[in-house]
């Protein structure tokens, strides 16, 4: 690719100062708390109790100049955080030069009363995990942030506008179950431009849960689908015959069966990241129990056809993953018809221990503010490294940055319905409560399908 100058969307995230350390630290410790977000086809089902989940230090704090804010609720637009920090330190291969347009990662969060674009009781497809106002969180400050780009007007959602964009298409979300908690977002944000919602129905008559993975909402008056796929890793999750038995495996060469349902979308919203960090993939091995004992022995987990890997280092299982999916995408969508996105990975906020160790976040009721100990998490630079490798222009849907300084936005203890939300000190600090942050990210991705220009930026390699 010597010379080569590849359309790649805007990746902006490249611009920016690796300040994600505590995340990096989270990564080395495992990640989310997943919420049994699947049906998905090829899909198993995991074999470890304690996957360990993400954490975020003892250190992060609130500023104290937030608390006095919070005092002073007269400052209706006040600058509480700002990614101004995040300008790249390039390393001389990779170079971002800016054709017009602004880059929207950088910026700040205001608060603004006009916030949110819907309500819990307004949208009727937020499923009890995100359900943090009807699950008992009394303190709404988390729905009034704003994110304002330093460079632009950015404009506000308008589900008219977004619904205009789509109609007669496709638009499909593919991924964990933070592409999950996005796509709830945008059902919710759509919803407040339909006269009548009875008209907005899911095609195969299912309602919205934790258990379900895949999901079509038809909007009858503009002939337009939302959908969601369930897919972990993007690619297979399999079984392969070990010690005499079939035992999971992660097939990192062949992209995720369900990838059939993905083909024909006008708009795919793909992401992975979260479940790289349980345990059996960062370590690359399974625990199995042996003979029937209370002892653990460990077996391997990457398989690339009929080979098994004794230990494969989780950066470069990855990697492979993400090169098949690219392959895929490359060879069965086309660019003229499908625009593709890829979300890149949502910081959690776990501080004090592990998801089932007891790590919270209840306590933070307004955002940090400031992330400057923070480093970039390695897989945001592999995913930037693979799409570069594409020949179909892929846009960088960069929300960390902006979503680290949101701690406060977490459903903690209020993802469970009154009643048993207090049954367990398990709090969740990796999904994101609605209406909250979920809605910025949709925001973003309205903001670029309204450019007339398919990439603002034009990314050089030079090798």
């Amino acid at each position: 690719m010597t010379g080569t100058i590849v359309e790649v969307g805007r990746l902006d995230i490249l611009d920016q100062k690796p300040v994600f350390k505590q995340i990096q630290r989270q990564e080395s410790e495992g990640e989310v708390v997943e919420d049994g977000d699947g049906d998905g086809d090829g899909e198993i089902e995991d074999v470890e109790e304690d996957t360990p989940a993400p954490t975020m230090e003892e250190d992060i704090e609130v500023d104290d100049k937030l608390e006095l804010l919070k005092e002073h609720k007269e400052v209706k637009m006040t600058k509480v955080s700002s990614a101004d920090e995040f300008k790249a330190q390039g390393d001389g291969k990779m170079e971002e030069k800016k054709m017009n347009g602004c880059d929207v990662t950088k910026g700040k969060w205001v608060y603004d009363e006009s916030y949110p674009l819907y309500t819990n009781g307004s949208c009727p497809f937020i499923d009890e995990g995100f359900n943090c106002g009807t699950n008992g969180r009394q303190d709404r400050d988390y729905m009034k942030w704003k994110w304002q780009p330093q460079d632009c007007d950015f404009p506000r959602f308008n589900a008219a506008k977004m619904l205009d964009l789509i109609s007669g298409k496709r638009l499909v979300f593919v991924g964990d179950s933070i592409n999950r908690n996005q796509w709830e977002s945008m059902l919710c944000m759509l919803m407040s431009a339909v006269k009548d919602p009875k008209k907005v129905y899911e095609t195969h008559g299912r309602r919205i849960t934790k258990e379900k993975g895949n999901y079509s909402f038809k909007f009858v008056d503009y002939k337009c689908t939302i959908e969601y796929y369930v897919s972990h890793f993007l690619v297979h999750e399999s079984k392969a015959r070990i010690r005499q038995k079939r035992r999971p495996t992660l097939r990192i060469d062949a992209i995720d069966h369900g990838s059939s349902k993905w083909k024909g979308a006008d708009i795919l919203v793909f992401n992975t990241a979260h479940w790289w960090s349980h345990f059996k993939t960062k370590a690359g091995l399974v625990p199995l129990s042996n003979c029937g004992s209370s002892s653990l022995v460990m077996i391997n987990y990457y398989q690339e056809g009929n080979q098994v890997h004794p230990k494969l280092d989780v950066s470069t299982a990855f990697r492979k993953a993400l090169m098949t999916w690219a392959g895929w995408v490359d060879r069965h969508i086309n660019p003229r018809k499908t625009r593709v996105f890829f979300r890149n990975l949502a910081p959690s906020h776990f501080r004090g221990g592990l998801w089932n160790s007891g790590g919270h976040c209840m306590e933070a009721t307004w955002p940090l503010n400031d992330t400057s100990g923070m480093e970039y998490p390695e897989k945001n630079r592999i995913v930037e490294e693979v799409i570069l490798q594409m020949k179909t222009p892929v846009m960088l849907l960069n929300v960390t940055g902006l979503s680290a300084y949101r701690i406060d936005g977490h459903p903690s203890i209020y993802g469970k319905k009154p009643g048993t939300r207090y049954s367990s000190n398990i709090q969740d600090c990796s999904h994101w409560c609605l209406p909250g942050v979920p809605d910025t990210w949709n925001e973003i991705l309205f903001f670029h399908l309204q450019s007339k220009e398919k990439s603002k930026y034009r990314s050089k390699i030079r090798l």
